[in-house]
This record gives structure tokens, C-alpha cells and sequence, in this order.
């Protein structure tokens, strides 16, 4: 296709409009509905074309492909032909709300779209936007793919569409009311019972339960294809745990930021209202007299839409929780929190069914909760969705709507599926294995994974098409076989500069949702999230390289523009309403303090080491020797490496070669541990405290990588070792300062801070005691090093001028009250963090706290008495005494807070 040279346009002209249509947005191959023009050129009837209009025996529905499930069949790419544009731009201009788009571009025209496509790549990568691929050979964390340009719906296409999608889910949850009941459709054969109890996502411990509200389904998601004529059709349904809610926010935002005056212009619905109606629905229909607590369950921040699960449960102003965090006690459901076991009332669920319970479902789920099935046929806890719902997403069950909708409800599907054979049935199969070609093949079942085998026929060669007949042949009922749609064609944004950025076709697939607001009825939410195929596949999938665009829909009416963020607000809504802390937050705060402390710690003692190896001091044995334990110690060098002083080259060559080990314990290891610990609470993170963490983690592990190919260049791989060091205490000291200035002052604060100063007391009083139990205090170098380790040097000189004994170091590192690095300083703060946590009496110290010795007994006199000997036993005892005690509160803290065992194990509301 031809490029388009922004320059030869004036936006606001018709010739510019016109000329738009011919080069930048060829029309679709005949067949292609396209989007850009709201035309479609019909192809002409092949002899062996599959009817579109009529289905074989049982079926006359549409296909299921996921997103992040299954995939979207899309038509192939389209070239564009050079001639005929001036007869193309008379015989098929831009649709009106593409001209108008068009017009709303301002003075900059075209010549403003690229600056456009890189402001919105910079704002997805900058939020922290990412899908989870984890084949990708980049990484598993890519940033979303998000196109510049919108589809745009107009308000009748919307009409029909709303229409075919609240009928569908009424129908779906009539047909679980049935099939959990009566089970009125398998006694009269509407339904197979193959499909349904032979379906691995049945559940037969939810027979007989009814849910709160009589409502099985709360949230739906319908996959729609544009066929060539125009016609919407459902591809598949998602009624499990439908993805999209999160991202197609994030879209919203992001790319009407570009355009917001074609937003404003186009008359485009908002989207807030619909999320306030299901949040409204779920609190009405929740299980209690009290005000409700509803949770969002995400298997985790190794799932592929993680992101869209902070990011929604933050929207939404609710618990992002994992199986974990909860426990069922008595068949109710509880949030383990700091404070004690809080009720949990409704669940919105992210992960499938049969991960939900390894009691009844799968033993080997470590993603959901024990006892959470019995907890819902107790009716205690609400769940969106219901567990059981699976089945429905079959390709199969899609053939047998259309008589099940006229059974039940007397009409006709006003959305109508593709034409679809379960070859279950002997008649389907035998009239469908001849169309193999024209056909696309698709599993009935998914697999262990939850997705669904898909195979195009028209990507098969003859002998290919006869092995899948015999397959189907054996096994009929696992097979299910669909007609191939072409599928409609949006404008996108093909990259480039002002001057080689291009608008080029690609098959698009919409996902919409049908929301409950209330028991037992359903809204649209007026937008959807439009996935794009890539340009040289047929599939419309995340997975597989495609990407995704907002949804514009139009609207005669006036606009709703509610918004979460309410402008007025009572003074009971303003009365502080704390979340809740959970347990696995908390234990992942406190984690990330103390590897931010160990990284810092690590980084310094690195960095000393190296700038004293090559050094003058490198003839004292004490010292070498305090260097070698503490690197032992902190994981900067193997357990068995060599004694420095018999080999300092090689301990030093050791050292540098391990700051990159991601497994070894050492700078790379550590930095590793912030990152795993600070994605599982990201929803607590700013954006930039999180792209700090992402910076500092690429950076280092750069530099590390370019450190190992110069290990033998001799003091250029120092040089560049000491470089990449600076850098990284650069990169923490802006962590830090995020921790302490930038987060919320709560108990999951409290112990990040408690993480870190546990942290830095063991780090400190391992290497005080090292250096007095070897004599290095004792020596000029060593009592340099050690005060370099405590970052005091300054302090200590300021202070002190040229005194070296063992007093006026005692005084500032270890009962200096107003240095941060001082035993004292660190032992007084780690004691008022745990008299602030969750369950201590206000303005008293904590049990635990008590663990820890008081500063204020602590004499310079006694620890540094005249009489005592060289090897200060009264001091060398408060070290050891605070070591023993700081390990044992760690210890505690994870007894108290995280597992919640014993006489923590209360409750915390009704």
C-alpha cells in the first residue's frame, strides 16, 4: 500500500477527505465489510460456498476463539490496488463519523498523527501497562498494544448489537438456572448432556444451589465479527472470568487524551456508570445486613492480564486478593488481614473455576481457597460469576442456542451466531466433513490450560484435510466444526515519521460486556475493546502479536458523564475508611524493605571492597579478612571462595563476575527480590516508583551482562564494576526516597519499614562484631573501612577529628540517638514501627517490641569501661544479644501478621 505524505493535506479540505479514502484506506477485499467507509463489497457466490444464512442439523452458531483465550479468525491482509483512487474516492468515500474524526484532527492535519502514536506509546509504557506473553522472547512483562485510532460505532449499529447481547445473556443464565436446577433442557434433549455434564468445567457440587439475587451471571463477555454484509456475529462468549474490563479503561483513556476533540464531537458514551451499576448490583445482592466487602481474586502477578486486575480493583475501589489471603472458617469467607480475619461478603473472580477450591475441584490448585464451594452453597459469599458457568464457553453449545431460545423465551436470536456443527451428532458430522476446506475445526473441550484447539481448513493441504476427517471420525463429540467469516476491516496507524506513517487495514474482533445492575437484569456497557490482527496472520490475538483499540460508541442522547470520582461528598463519606491490609501484602512489604535494605547494603559493601582491594590497605590481614567474611556473609561471593588474602585477584575477579548472578544472592539477586516482591503489591506502588523498580532492575542487569566478557580486561572491568555500582546506589537512594516520602503511613508501610530496618540492624551489627572479634577495629585501615561501611566517615572526623580507639566509635555507631546508621537510632525506630502495628495499645510499646534491647540503657561508660578487656565482651554481648533478638522478632512478625497462627486467628467483624 502507498504511504501517505501528510504535507500534500489540508485537513479541513474535501480534496484532503477524499484523497484519504483512495491511499490511505483501500477498500477491503470483496467480502470485507469496511469500517473506515461503513461499506462492504459483496463477494461473488462460490460453487462450494458454505451458506451463511442456514445451519446444518443442530446448529447455526458462531465460534469461540479466546483473546487471551482464544483467538478471532481474521481474513487475509489486503494490497492495496494504485489505480482507480479517483474513482474510488467518488465511488466510496469515508463514513460520516470518519470524516468528522478527520476534521477534528486541528491545524496540525495528518502531520500530527505520529507525534500522537508516540505520546500514546510513551503513556502505556510510563503507566506500566503490560500483557504477560510468556513465550515472548523479550520477556514475559511486554507494554500493552494499543492502536492510535478508535472504532467508532454508530448509534444504530449500537442499538443492534445491545439488542442481540442482553438477549444472550438472559438466555445463558436461564440456561445454568436450568441446568443447576431442573435440568428441564437435558430431559428434553435441547441440550446434550455431553456438552454439559460430559464438559470438564461442570460442576456437579453446585447442583441445587441458587445464588443471591437469582442472578448466575454478573459480568459477560461476547466476542462480535463484522461479516461482509455488514452483519454482526458472535464468535464466542466468555462467562468464567471474561478479561477486557481493566484494559479497555486504560484505553479510553489513553487514546482519547489524542483526540479530545473528536471525542467530545463524536458524541461518545461514557463508561463509569456501568461500572458504579455492577458495583451497586453486587453490594445489593451480597449476603449480609452490614455494609458488604467485596474482593477481586487474581491467581497472582504471574497471570497474563495481572495489570488489568490492580488497575480494576483500584477503579473500583475494592480488595485485590489472592487464593491465599483468604480462608473459609464455618462456611464463611475471610480476608486475613493484620488486624485479624475480616468477612468477606462478594468475590469478582479472575481466575477459572477449577482452580477455585483444591478441595472439590483441583488438589493441585495453589490459586484458590479450601472450602470456598461450601462457602457458596451456604450462601454466605457472593461470587461473579458462579462457579459452573464454564461449559458455556464450549464452540459446541453455540450451535444449539437458537432452539433453546425459542424453547425458553419463544423468540429468535436477534445476534446471530456462525453456522456450527457438533459432530457429536452422526447427521452434523457427516454433512460437515466435506466442507472441511471452507471450515474452520475447533475443540469442543479445552484443554488443560482452558484453551481451545483452533485449525484452519483452508490452511490444509488435501492430505492434512483427510487426517482431521478421520480424527473427527473417531471422536466425533471432541470435534466441532464452524463456517469461516471474513471479517470487517479498521483503520490503524502503520508507525512511521510525519512523513512514512501510513493508515493501513487490519481485521478487527469486538469484545463487549453485558453487566448485571440488579437481580435478574442486565446492561451494556456502552464501549468495548477492539482487538486488531497483526498484519501478516489470521488471527486476532494478544498472544499471537495482535493488538487492541478503544471503542467509540455514539449516542443521540445525552451523555452520561458520572463519574467515580464524586465532586460532592457527605461528611460520613469523608470519614477516614482505612483498606484493609492483607496478610500476603503485608509479608510482600515487608520483604521489599528488607530487600531494598540488603540491596543497598550489598551495593555499599561491593563498592568498598573494590575501591580498597587495588588500594594501599591490602597489606592488612584484619582487614582483608573482615572484607572476606562480610562478602561471604552477604551473598557477594560463593560460600567456598577462595580467603582473600591468600588470593585477593581472584576474590576479586569472583566478586565482580557475581553481581550479575540472579540466583547467587548477591546485587542481581537482590534487585530481583524487590521487583518479585513489588509486583505482588502493585496496586500500593505509584507509576513512577514502579518504573523506578523496572529501570533500576534493566540497568544493572545491563551492565552486569557487559561486566562478565570483561572479567580478564584487568582494572577496566574494576573501573566499569565501580561505574555500574554508582549507578545502582543512584537508583536505590530514588527508591528509598520513594518508600519513605510517597506512600501511605499504614501498617503495610510500617512493615516495609520494619523489613528494613531489621535488615540494616543485622547487616550492622554483623559487621561490627566481625571487626571487633578480628582486631580490624583495631587497625587504622579497618577502622576506616568500618566507619565507611556505616556511612559515618564525615560524621566521625566532624566529631572526633583524629581520635581512633574503640570509644568514640562505640559512641556514634552504636549510641548515637541521631544517626540513622547507629545500632541505637535503628533499634529505637524498629521499636516505635512495632508498637504502631496493628493490635498494640496506642502510646505504649508492643510485646514484641519489648524483644528488642532499650537504647536507653545502653552507657558509653559500661560498654567501653577501662577495665574491660581487648576483646570487649560487655559490647561484643549487646551485639550478639541485638542479632539474636533482631532475627527472633522477624521470626514473630511472620507468626503474628502473615500466617496467622494461633491466638491471631480472630475475627474482626461480623
Amino acid at each position: 500500500m502507498d504511504s501517505l505524505n501528510p504535507s500534500l493535506f489540508d485537513v479541513n479540505s474535501p480534496q484532503a477527505l477524499a484523497a484519504l479514502a483512495a491511499n490511505l484506506a483501500p477498500p477491503a477485499a470483496p467480502g470485507h465489510f469496511d469500517e473506515l467507509r461503513g461499506r462492504f463489497t459483496p463477494p461473488p457466490p462460490p460453487s462450494n460456498a458454505v451458506s451463511t444464512s442456514a445451519s446444518a442439523t443442530g446448529a447455526s452458531a458462531g465460534a469461540p476463539l479466546r483473546d487471551a483465550a482464544a483467538p478471532a479468525i481474521a481474513p487475509p491482509t489486503i494490497d492495496d490496488a494504485a489505480a482507480g483512487s479517483s474513482r474510488l474516492a467518488e465511488a466510496a468515500p469515508l463514513s460520516p463519523a470518519w470524516t468528522q474524526f478527520f476534521e477534528e484532527l486541528g491545524t496540525d492535519g495528518f502531520d500530527s498523527l505520529s507525534e500522537r502514536a508516540r505520546s500514546l506509546a510513551h503513556q502505556i509504557r510510563d503507566n506500566g501497562v503490560t500483557y504477560n506473553v510468556y513465550a515472548d522472547q523479550n520477556g514475559p512483562q511486554r507494554p500493552w498494544s494499543l492502536d492510535l485510532f478508535p472504532l467508532i460505532l454508530s448509534p444504530e449499529t449500537w442499538a443492534t448489537i445491545e439488542a442481540g447481547v442482553l438477549q444472550r445473556v438472559k438466555l445463558l443464565d436461564r440456561i445454568l438456572a436450568d441446568v443447576y436446577g431442573p435440568q428441564t433442557l437435558l430431559s428434553k434433549g435441547l441440550l446434550p448432556s455431553a456438552l454439559v455434564q460430559g464438559h470438564p468445567s461442570y460442576l456437579r457440587g453446585m447442583h441445587g444451589v441458587r445464588p443471591p439475587g437469582d442472578t448466575w451471571l454478573h459480568i459477560a463477555a461476547f466476542d462480535l465479527g463484522r461479516g461482509p454484509h455488514g452483519n454482526w456475529r458472535v464468535l464466542s462468549q466468555r462467562t468464567q472470568a471474561p478479561s477486557g474490563l481493566g484494559y479497555l479503561l486504560e484505553n479510553r483513556i489513553a487514546v482519547s487524551r489524542q483526540f479530545p476533540q473528536a471525542f467530545e464531537s463524536l458524541h461518545v458514551q461514557r463508561l463509569a456508570s456501568t461500572y458504579i451499576a455492577l458495583m451497586d448490583a453486587l453490594q445489593r445482592m451480597c449476603p449480609t445486613e452490614a455494609q458488604p466487602h467485596i474482593a477481586l481474586l487474581t491467581p497472582g502477578p504471574y497471570n497474563e492480564t495481572y495489570f488489568e486486575h490492580a488497575y480494576l480493583a483500584r477503579y473500583l475501589g475494592i480488595t485485590l486478593v489472592e487464593g491465599s489471603d483468604l480462608t473459609v472458617r464455618d462456611s464463611h469467607l475471610f480476608l486475613k488481614t493484620l488486624e485479624g480475619l475480616r468477612p468477606v461478603h462478594g468475590l469478582i473472580k479472575r481466575l477459572d473455576d477449577q482452580f477455585l477450591d483444591p478441595l472439590e475441584l483441583r488438589p493441585d490448585s495453589t490459586l484458590g481457597v479450601p472450602g470456598l464451594l461450601q462457602a457458596i452453597r451456604a450462601g454466605n459469599v457472593l461470587v461473579a460469576n458462579m462457579p459452573g458457568s464454564g461449559f458455556l464457553e464450549s464452540p459446541a453449545l453455540l450451535g444449539f442456542l437458537p432452539g433453546i431460545a425459542q424453547a425458553l423465551t419463544g423468540e429468535s436470536l436477534q445476534l446471530p451466531s456462525l453456522p456450527t456443527w457438533w459432530c457429536g451428532e452422526h447427521a452434523a458430522m457427516e454433512a460437515v466433513l466435506p466442507q472441511l476446506s471452507e471450515s474452520v475445526i475447533k475443540s469442543t473441550y479445552p484443554d488443560s490450560n482452558g484453551q481451545f484447539q483452533v485449525v484452519l481448513g483452508s490452511q490444509m493441504d488435501r492430505r492434512t484435510r483427510e487426517e482431521w476427517a478421520g480424527r473427527i471420525a473417531l471422536a466425533g463429540e471432541a470435534h466441532t466444526v464452524q463456517g469461516y467469516l471474513p471479517l470487517s476491516q479498521m483503520p490503524t496507524w502503520a508507525g512511521g515519521d510525519a512523513r512514512s506513517g501510513q493508515i493501513a487495514p487490519r481485521a478487527v474482533v469486538l469484545r463487549v460486556f453485558a453487566i448485571s445492575d440488579g437481580p435478574g437484569s442486565w446492561r451494556m456497557l456502552p464501549g468495548g475493546m477492539a482487538r486488531i490482527a497483526g498484519p501478516d496472520t489470521k488471527i486476532a490475538s494478544m498472544q499471537r502479536g495482535g493488538s487492541s483499540a478503544d471503542t467509540w460508541v455514539q449516542t443521540h442522547d445525552v451523555i452520561d458523564r458520572t463519574t467515580l470520582l464524586a465532586t460532592h461528598a457527605s461528611m460520613h463519606a469523608l470519614t477516614r475508611n482505612r483498606a484493609p491490609v492483607t496478610s500476603r501484602a503485608a509479608e510482600n512489604l515487608f520483604w521489599f524493605g528488607r530487600y531494598t535494605e540488603r540491596a543497598e547494603n550489598t551495593v555499599r559493601l561491593a563498592r568498598l571492597a573494590l575501591n580498597l582491594l587495588p588500594g594501599e590497605d591490602q597489606a592488612s590481614p584484619a582487614l582483608l579478612d573482615w572484607l572476606y567474611q562480610l562478602a561471604r556473609h552477604n551473598g557477594l561471593v560463593p560460600r567456598d571462595a577462595q580467603t582473600l588474602p591468600r588470593s585477593r585477584r581472584v576474590f576479586e575477579r569472583t566478586l565482580i563476575a557475581e553481581l550479575g548472578n540472579p540466583d547467587g544472592g548477591s546485587v542481581s539477586f537482590s534487585l530481583r527480590c524487590i521487583r518479585d516482591a513489588a509486583s505482588a503489591v502493585r496496586e500500593r506502588l505509584s507509576v513512577d516508583h514502579w518504573n523506578q523498580i523496572e529501570r533500576t532492575n534493566a540497568d544493572f542487569a545491563e551492565a552486569a551482562a557487559e561486566l562478565v566478557g570483561g572479567i580478564g580486561n584487568g582494572p577496566n572491568a574494576t573501573y566499569a564494576a565501580l561505574g555500574a555500582l554508582e549507578r545502582a546506589t543512584q537508583a536505590l537512594a530514588a527508591l528509598t526516597g520513594a518508600q519513605t516520602d510517597r506512600m501511605t503511613r499504614d501498617d503495610g508501610w510500617r512493615l516495609l519499614s520494619i523489613g528494613r530496618h531489621i535488615e540494616r540492624l543485622a547487616f550492622l551489627t554483623d559487621a561490627l562484631m566481625v571487626g571487633i572479634a578480628n582486631g580490624a577495629v583495631h587497625e587504622l585501615p579497618g577502622f576506616e573501612a568500618i566507619l565507611a561501611l556505616f556511612d559515618s566517615t564525615i560524621t566521625f572526623h566532624a566529631r572526633y577529628q583524629q581520635r581512633r580507639d574503640v570509644a568514640p566509635l562505640v559512641d556514634l555507631l552504636v549510641l548515637d540517638r541521631d544517626n540513622p546508621r547507629s545500632l541505637a537510632w535503628v533499634t529505637h525506630t524498629l521499636r516505635g514501627r512495632i508498637a504502631r502495628l496493628a493490635g498494640s495499645a496506642p502510646g505504649e510499646l508492643a510485646e514484641l517490641s519489648h524483644r528488642l534491647p532499650d537504647p536507653a540503657e545502653w552507657s558509653l561508660a559500661r560498654l567501653c569501661a577501662p577495665e574491660e578487656s581487648p576483646d570487649h565482651p560487655t559490647l561484643m554481648a549487646l551485639i550478639d544479644s541485638l542479632e539474636t533478638a533482631t532475627y527472633q522478632v522477624s521470626d514473630e512478625i511472620g507468626a503474628r501478621y502473615f500466617t496467622l497462627t494461633a491466638e491471631s486467628l480472630r475475627s474482626v467483624g461480623a
